[in-house]
């Protein structure tokens, strides 16, 4: 059940990321990058591992994607 609940939250996150690839609407991974965090943190509660790998591919995108704008763009 945490497994399910984790990846609901990576996708959520994940379709905030998408959006967030566009120019100039970047600083929305401010907000991804923490969301991503607790779905990974919830799915290290869980005994499955798909929704924790998500949730820090995620992470990973926003945390690129904000180091490539310079945190702003």
């Amino acid at each position: 059940m945490l497994n399910l609940f984790s990846i609901l939250i990576g996708i959520f996150a994940l379709l905030f990321a998408v959006v967030a690839f566009t120019p100039l609407i970047g600083a929305l991974n401010w907000i991804v990058v923490p969301i991503a965090i607790v779905g990974a943190g919830i799915g290290a509660l869980s005994s499955r591992n798909g929704g924790r790998n998500l949730n820090i591919l995620v992470i990973v995108i926003g945390v690129v994607r904000l180091m490539l704008g310079g945190g702003i763009l």
